[in-house]
């Protein structure tokens, strides 16, 4: 563990910088003996150099080291259904976080819990493959009186350090947006090879992003349910706005989605204030999880908007503006608990901050509405440079006794196929030329001669209309709505001959959140726009005035 510091490394740089007498001096005149500093203040100070060294090092805190308020309210949220298992004699429980840097969480999980039941026994687990970081945990743990040897080193998608245990509570703080090319043949070995047995059987997201990778992980390490609201775990993950709805229906995003929802395992969403984070100013997410919803629970998930609770710091650090409070963490924690009451009171003040959504209403069936191949028949110039350009013209005939053959028909058009094919082959029977066999060729013929015209006569295919490509659309219809419905009230109005292609149809799952919290605000009256307006132009003209004097 010692070496992952790198302490020579350390020795030399101070030394090089004549800062190293000085520091050993400063340790030297402290009193740090047992008796004078008891191993639970060392913790304390400990865990305060902890802090001080993430928040100075801004441009990479977030890697290893999350604010405290927010880890409060994250484990508050995670733990507080439990409170009153909790409380019982003889409890002990287990905390994972696969993605623990300094373990600020990991701590903070254990202190909620013993703060409700000082004889409960907990047990904390974690994985970091930052060495310095890992190494920092591992002596806070060490400290703490946990075991150091449940803090695993090394990469959790490709060197599960926990492989086969279960745990339960797991919560994690994952880098935003950082790519998992470097175990990409690991992770996509074992997508392939063990499938829903292994951790990462349900999709996988886009090469750029591994966030869900890492709730797939952390929910293959869940406990199994004994009952309602016994036995299984509880999840909590901070996300940015991304895994709520990257990926079309269908991609690997999506899919990990539609898993988690038709398992029933989304608690809720808590939507955090931005400029909350040292490393990124954008808006954060908490995901809760559970495999033992409540009965009231069951089949729903709970959208918390608690970007309005929060206070601005005096001085930013880094790209932190804002804090929680304790007064809001205490109010989104009743809040969270309370979803259900809240969002069935339109007068609790509050209710317009929760909603509450069915599984199946994040679901929606991307669906392909088609339109025919209208078209009307000509020949132009352009036709026949077009018939010269050809390959598969020219592969069937000669093009300059083709190109000959139709220069009488420049000028003439035809509102049908047929009319047109028959014209063709009267001025090929007139140059002795035979009209070829084979479907490239009238394709081709069509594509040259054929003009895309709103009246014109709808294309077939087996008796079927072809559908043109260039019209082709695409429209999401909610899981819930009969899609042929959709497709009579809101498409046929307006092109009625129009169809779905339910062939191509796909499924897809996404949690569009702000959306369901827009707020519309009207513009201003023109009146009042146009009055400061004036009012502007006139402080120019007078600004102007003084210094044309």
């Amino acid at each position: 563990m010692l070496h992952r510091y790198e302490f020579p490394q350390q020795i030399r740089r101070l030394d090089a910088a004549n800062l190293l007498y000085r520091v050993v001096a400063r340790f030297a005149d402290l009193d740090l003996d047992p008796v004078t500093v008891s191993n639970h203040q060392m913790g304390y100070v400990f865990e305060e150099l902890i802090r001080r060294f993430a928040e100075q090092s801004n441009e990479t805190a977030g890697e290893h080291f999350t604010p405290r308020e927010v880890i409060e309210l994250m484990v508050n949220l995670l733990v507080a259904p439990d409170h009153d298992a909790l409380s019982g004699p003889g409890t002990a429980r287990t905390v994972m976080d696969p993605a623990c840097g300094t373990g600020g969480m990991l701590s903070a999980a254990e202190e909620h819990i013993t703060a409700l039941n000082p004889h409960a026994t907990v047990k904390v687990f974690g994985q970091e493959l930052n060495p310095e970081s890992w190494a920092i945990c591992r002596s806070d743990m060490m400290i703490k009186g946990q075991d150091p040897e449940n803090i695993k080193f090394g990469n959790s998608f490709s060197d599960d350090g926990h492989r086969g245990a279960h745990f339960d509570y797991l919560l994690a703080n994952p880098p935003f947006g950082v790519e998992w090319k470097k175990v990409k043949d690991e992770v996509e070995a074992e997508h392939e090879k063990l499938g829903d047995s292994g951790r990462f059987g349900a999709g996988l997201p886009r090469i750029n992003d591994g966030s869900l990778l890492f709730l797939q992980h952390m929910i293959s390490k869940m406990k199994q349910p004994t009952g309602y609201g016994k036995g299984g775990s509880r999840v909590a993950i901070v996300f940015n706005g991304s895994p709520l709805f990257t990926g079309a229906a269908e991609s690997g995003e999506s899919r990990i989605r539609q898993w988690i929802l038709e398992n029933d395992w989304l608690e809720g969403i808590v939507a955090l204030p931005d400029q909350l984070f040292y490393n990124t100013g954008i808006s954060t997410y908490f995901w809760i999880l559970t495999n033992r919803k409540l009965p009231d629970h069951r089949g729903k998930v709970i959208l918390l908007d608690a970007r309005e609770h929060f206070a601005k710091m005096r001085k930013s650090l880094g790209d932190k503006r804002k804090y929680l409070t304790e007064d809001q963490i205490k109010e989104i924690t009743g809040l969270y608990g309370e979803a259900l009451h809240v969002a069935a009171d339109p007068e609790h003040p509050l209710h317009a901050k929760v909603k509450i959504f069915a599984n199946e209403d994040f679901g929606y069936r991307r669906i392909t509405v088609e339109r025919p191949l209208r078209l009307r028949f000509e020949v132009t110039e352009e036709t026949l440079t077009a018939v010269r350009e050809s390959k598969p013209i020219g592969k069937a005939l000669d093009v300059t006794a083709f190109e000959t053959a139709l220069k009488p028909l420049v000028g003439r058009s035809w509102d049908t196929k047929r009319a047109a094919w028959d014209a063709v082959r009267t001025a090929m029977a007139e140059a002795g030329m035979l009209w070829p066999n084979g479907a490239p060729f009238q394709k081709a013929l069509r594509d040259v001669l054929g003009v895309r015209d709103p009246d014109g006569e709808v294309q077939k295919v087996k008796g079927d209309p072809e559908p043109d490509t260039d019209l082709r659309d695409y429209e999401n219809v909610p899981l819930h709505e009969d899609v042929e419905e959709y497709l009579r009230r809101e498409v046929l109005p307006h092109v009625p001959d129009a169809w779905i292609d339910h062939t191509k149809t796909k499924i897809g799952y996404e949690i569009p959140f702000t959306r369901h919290f827009y707020v519309y605000k009207p513009p201003r009256p023109l009146a009042e726009i146009d009055a400061e307006l004036k009012a502007l132009e006139a402080e120019i003209q007078a600004l102007l005035g003084e210094v044309t004097k």
